[in-house]
Protein backbone atom coordinates (compact mmCIF):
# COMPACT_ATOMS: atom_id res chain seq x y z
CA UNK A 1 0.00 0.00 0.00
CA UNK A 2 1.03 3.45 -0.89
CA UNK A 3 -0.09 7.52 -0.48
CA UNK A 4 -1.76 8.18 -2.85
CA UNK A 5 -0.23 12.11 -2.58
CA UNK A 6 3.29 11.06 -2.75
CA UNK A 7 3.83 7.20 -2.95
CA UNK A 8 5.48 6.97 0.26
CA UNK A 9 4.86 3.75 2.73
CA UNK A 10 1.79 4.62 5.29
CA UNK A 11 1.32 3.34 8.60
CA UNK A 12 -1.68 1.28 9.24
CA UNK A 13 -4.16 1.36 11.44
CA UNK A 14 -3.28 0.50 15.29
CA UNK A 15 -4.23 1.82 18.59
CA UNK A 16 -3.72 5.26 17.82
CA UNK A 17 -5.51 5.85 14.82
CA UNK A 18 -8.04 4.50 13.07
CA UNK A 19 -6.81 5.45 9.62
CA UNK A 20 -3.96 4.74 7.42
CA UNK A 21 -1.27 7.24 8.09
CA UNK A 22 1.33 9.15 5.79
CA UNK A 23 4.57 10.65 7.53
CA UNK A 24 3.60 13.53 5.51
CA UNK A 25 0.10 13.90 4.84
CA UNK A 26 -1.60 12.66 7.84
CA UNK A 27 -4.86 10.24 7.68
CA UNK A 28 -5.02 9.22 3.81
CA UNK A 29 -7.27 6.64 2.06
CA UNK A 30 -4.35 3.86 0.86
CA UNK A 31 -3.15 2.89 -2.54
CA UNK A 32 -3.36 -0.26 -3.76
CA UNK A 33 0.23 -1.98 -4.87
CA UNK A 34 0.54 -1.52 -8.78
CA UNK A 35 0.25 -4.62 -10.27
CA UNK A 36 -0.09 -6.32 -14.02
CA UNK A 37 -3.71 -6.05 -14.86
CA UNK A 38 -6.08 -8.90 -16.11
CA UNK A 39 -9.82 -8.87 -16.71
CA UNK A 40 -10.66 -10.63 -13.43
CA UNK A 41 -8.91 -7.93 -11.47
CA UNK A 42 -10.74 -5.62 -13.34
CA UNK A 43 -13.73 -7.04 -12.72
CA UNK A 44 -13.25 -7.53 -9.19
CA UNK A 45 -12.55 -3.77 -8.69
CA UNK A 46 -15.63 -2.80 -10.76
CA UNK A 47 -17.97 -4.93 -8.55
CA UNK A 48 -16.62 -3.42 -5.12
CA UNK A 49 -16.11 0.52 -6.31
CA UNK A 50 -19.32 3.13 -6.04
CA UNK A 51 -16.51 5.42 -8.13
CA UNK A 52 -16.35 5.35 -11.78
CA UNK A 53 -13.80 3.55 -13.28
CA UNK A 54 -13.30 5.66 -16.60
CA UNK A 55 -11.85 4.12 -19.77
CA UNK A 56 -11.62 5.52 -23.69
CA UNK A 57 -14.57 4.12 -25.07
CA UNK A 58 -14.17 2.11 -27.87
CA UNK A 59 -10.41 1.59 -26.83
CA UNK A 60 -8.22 3.65 -29.24
CA UNK A 61 -7.01 1.55 -32.04
CA UNK A 62 -3.20 -0.07 -30.44
CA UNK A 63 -3.98 1.08 -26.82
CA UNK A 64 -3.70 -1.56 -24.16
CA UNK A 65 -5.06 -1.38 -20.47
CA UNK A 66 -1.63 -0.84 -18.45
CA UNK A 67 -2.80 -0.60 -14.77
CA UNK A 68 -6.32 0.24 -12.67
CA UNK A 69 -5.41 1.23 -9.50
CA UNK A 70 -8.02 1.94 -6.26
CA UNK A 71 -7.40 4.01 -3.18
CA UNK A 72 -9.46 3.62 0.21
CA UNK A 73 -10.02 1.20 3.07
CA UNK A 74 -12.63 -1.00 4.34
CA UNK A 75 -14.17 1.41 6.70
CA UNK A 76 -14.74 3.63 3.43
CA UNK A 77 -15.14 1.42 0.85
CA UNK A 78 -13.01 2.80 -2.56
CA UNK A 79 -12.76 6.10 -2.45
CA UNK A 80 -10.43 6.70 -5.75
CA UNK A 81 -9.78 4.89 -9.11
CA UNK A 82 -7.05 5.40 -11.69
CA UNK A 83 -7.35 3.21 -14.99
CA UNK A 84 -4.48 3.47 -17.18
CA UNK A 85 -4.05 2.93 -20.94
CA UNK A 86 -0.96 2.86 -23.46
CA UNK A 87 -0.21 3.33 -27.18
CA UNK A 88 0.89 4.90 -30.30
CA UNK A 89 1.61 8.82 -29.74
CA UNK A 90 -0.28 10.87 -32.13
CA UNK A 91 3.20 12.99 -32.65
CA UNK A 92 5.66 9.31 -32.59
CA UNK A 93 6.71 6.90 -29.88
CA UNK A 94 4.38 6.00 -27.17
CA UNK A 95 2.41 7.73 -24.56
CA UNK A 96 0.36 6.74 -21.53
CA UNK A 97 -3.34 8.17 -20.77
CA UNK A 98 -4.10 8.01 -17.29
CA UNK A 99 -8.04 8.75 -16.13
CA UNK A 100 -8.49 9.35 -12.28
CA UNK A 101 -11.90 9.53 -10.45
CA UNK A 102 -12.21 9.99 -6.97
CA UNK A 103 -14.24 11.65 -3.70
CA UNK A 104 -13.09 14.98 -2.68
CA UNK A 105 -9.90 15.44 -0.42
CA UNK A 106 -8.47 11.86 -1.55
CA UNK A 107 -5.58 13.39 -3.66
CA UNK A 108 -4.69 10.54 -5.91
CA UNK A 109 -5.02 12.69 -9.23
CA UNK A 110 -3.08 15.47 -7.65
CA UNK A 111 -0.24 12.71 -6.42
CA UNK A 112 0.02 11.32 -9.71
CA UNK A 113 -0.35 14.47 -11.66
CA UNK A 114 3.02 15.85 -9.22
CA UNK A 115 -0.24 18.93 -8.61
CA UNK A 116 0.92 20.78 -5.06
CA UNK A 117 -1.91 20.22 -2.65
CA UNK A 118 -4.81 17.84 -3.04
CA UNK A 119 -6.72 19.35 -5.77
CA UNK A 120 -6.90 21.50 -8.69
CA UNK A 121 -7.31 24.46 -6.75
CA UNK A 122 -7.96 27.89 -8.68
CA UNK A 123 -7.58 26.51 -12.42
CA UNK A 124 -11.18 24.93 -12.47
CA UNK A 125 -12.21 28.48 -12.15
CA UNK A 126 -10.78 30.04 -15.71
CA UNK A 127 -12.54 28.71 -19.25
CA UNK A 128 -12.13 25.11 -20.06
CA UNK A 129 -9.28 24.07 -22.34
CA UNK A 130 -10.72 20.59 -23.16
CA UNK A 131 -13.71 18.35 -22.95
CA UNK A 132 -14.57 14.99 -22.76
CA UNK A 133 -18.08 12.73 -23.37
CA UNK A 134 -19.30 11.00 -20.70
CA UNK A 135 -23.25 9.54 -21.04
CA UNK A 136 -23.82 11.86 -24.15
CA UNK A 137 -22.96 15.22 -21.98
CA UNK A 138 -19.88 17.15 -22.72
CA UNK A 139 -18.06 17.66 -19.56
CA UNK A 140 -14.93 20.47 -19.60
CA UNK A 141 -11.52 20.06 -18.48
CA UNK A 142 -9.18 22.76 -17.00
CA UNK A 143 -5.37 22.73 -17.59
CA UNK A 144 -3.44 22.02 -14.40
CA UNK A 145 0.34 22.68 -13.47
CA UNK A 146 1.67 19.66 -12.61
CA UNK A 147 4.59 17.52 -13.90
CA UNK A 148 6.46 18.96 -16.37
CA UNK A 149 6.61 15.82 -18.54
CA UNK A 150 2.71 15.36 -18.19
CA UNK A 151 -0.24 17.08 -19.62
CA UNK A 152 -2.60 17.50 -16.71
CA UNK A 153 -6.54 18.50 -16.70
CA UNK A 154 -9.15 18.25 -14.42
CA UNK A 155 -12.97 18.36 -13.93
CA UNK A 156 -15.87 17.13 -12.45
CA UNK A 157 -18.34 14.32 -13.14
CA UNK A 158 -21.27 14.08 -10.43
CA UNK A 159 -19.59 16.01 -7.50
CA UNK A 160 -16.67 13.90 -7.98
CA UNK A 161 -13.17 14.71 -9.52
CA UNK A 162 -11.99 13.62 -12.68
CA UNK A 163 -8.63 13.63 -13.98
CA UNK A 164 -6.70 13.16 -17.12
CA UNK A 165 -3.37 13.13 -17.04
CA UNK A 166 -1.51 12.25 -20.57
CA UNK A 167 2.64 11.22 -20.97
CA UNK A 168 4.17 12.94 -22.35
CA UNK A 169 3.28 16.47 -22.67
CA UNK A 170 2.17 16.05 -26.45
CA UNK A 171 -0.08 13.33 -25.89
CA UNK A 172 -2.10 15.90 -24.80
CA UNK A 173 -3.18 16.19 -28.43
CA UNK A 174 -5.93 13.10 -28.09
CA UNK A 175 -7.78 15.91 -25.55
CA UNK A 176 -8.42 17.87 -29.11
CA UNK A 177 -10.68 15.25 -30.55
CA UNK A 178 -13.40 15.32 -27.67
CA UNK A 179 -12.94 11.90 -26.53
CA UNK A 180 -15.81 9.55 -25.32
CA UNK A 181 -15.49 8.10 -22.04
CA UNK A 182 -17.19 5.15 -20.10
CA UNK A 183 -17.52 3.41 -16.70
CA UNK A 184 -15.94 -0.04 -16.86
CA UNK A 185 -18.78 -0.71 -14.46
CA UNK A 186 -21.14 -0.55 -17.16
CA UNK A 187 -19.72 -2.47 -19.57
CA UNK A 188 -20.55 -5.68 -18.91
CA UNK A 189 -19.08 -8.89 -21.36
CA UNK A 190 -17.27 -5.85 -23.38
CA UNK A 191 -14.77 -5.52 -20.44
CA UNK A 192 -13.99 -9.14 -20.47
CA UNK A 193 -11.88 -8.72 -23.94
CA UNK A 194 -10.22 -6.01 -23.51
CA UNK A 195 -6.70 -5.47 -23.96
CA UNK A 196 -3.98 -6.07 -21.32
CA UNK A 197 -0.45 -5.01 -21.07
CA UNK A 198 1.92 -4.13 -18.33
CA UNK A 199 1.85 -1.03 -16.29
CA UNK A 200 3.90 2.03 -17.48
CA UNK A 201 7.21 2.35 -15.34
CA UNK A 202 6.23 6.05 -14.18
CA UNK A 203 3.29 4.64 -12.47
CA UNK A 204 4.41 1.23 -11.84
CA UNK A 205 7.39 3.10 -9.21
CA UNK A 206 4.53 4.99 -7.20
CA UNK A 207 3.85 1.57 -4.81
CA UNK A 208 6.02 -0.99 -6.19
CA UNK A 209 5.43 -3.07 -9.13
CA UNK A 210 4.27 -6.60 -8.37
CA UNK A 211 5.35 -8.91 -11.40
Amino acid sequence: MSCPRCGASPQPPGAWSNRWTCSQHGAIFPLSPVVTPNSLLTRQLCKRSDVPLWLVWPLIRGWVIGAVLSAGDEASGVQATAVAVSGPNPFGGAADLVLVAEEQGVGLGAGLAGVDGIDPGDAVKAEPQARVQVEGRSVPLWCVTGRADCAVYAGHWEGRWLWAILKPHTAGALLLEDLVLADLRTLGSEAEMLPYGAPPPWLAGWSGYDH
